[in-house]
């Protein structure tokens, strides 16, 4: 005499829907603190003064362009999310690029202030902002990299669009760092 085990009528595929995205929202949130702590650790180590050789205008420009590209992120993912896949890529390949001129603005900073005794990554100041655009600039890369993967290996089936949601959420995250870093080391004088 065999004893049948009941059938649990448990939607696999969303409930490993859900388990991805607890995951990603903790990584998100343990990803926060990291910047939290790097953020902090600029007034322990340099109070709320900002060299004068910092240049305003290439930060103002450099948040724009991330910001923009939080928007071209949020676009891909709602157009996977209503299944027009080609406006996704589109604006995936959008967020791409402003990620890497993002990247390229970044390098201009690091040259600027290697020529600037105050920014000079010997320099207190120097170490912050080299240490936080550094770690940022990584998290835009990484951002850069998996949304180049997502680009070229997105499925455009009818209820697969995690890989583009997760990661633009992760996108947010890297954007909602700048946006903290930005007046920390620009704007706070």
């Amino acid at each position: 005499m065999s004893v049948q085990k009941p059938k649990l009528n448990i939607n696999i595929s969303s409930f490993d829907l859900s388990l991805n995205r607890l995951g990603l929202w903790l990584f998100i949130i343990s990803d926060i603190s990291f910047f939290v702590a790097l953020i902090s650790s600029r007034f322990f180590v340099y109070g709320v003064v900002t060299p004068d050789d910092i240049n305003q205008y290439l930060g103002l420009g450099l948040t724009i362009l991330l910001l923009t590209s939080s928007l071209t992120a949020y676009r891909s993912e709602i157009a996977a999310k209503n299944q027009n896949f080609e406006e996704a890529q589109r604006n995936l390949l959008y967020t791409i690029i402003m990620g890497i001129l993002f990247i390229i603005g970044v390098g201009f900073e690091w040259n600027l202030a290697f020529h600037h005794e105050s920014t000079q990554p010997s320099s207190p100041y120097g170490t912050i902002l080299f240490t936080l655009t550094g770690v940022h600039a990584f998290h835009v890369i990484s951002g850069i990299l998996i949304f180049v993967f997502v680009y070229f290996n997105n499925s455009s089936s009818k209820n697969n669009y995690w890989k583009i949601e997760a990661s633009a959420k992760w996108w947010h995250l890297v954007d909602l760092a700048w946006v903290a870093i930005y007046p920390t080391l620009y704007l706070i004088n």
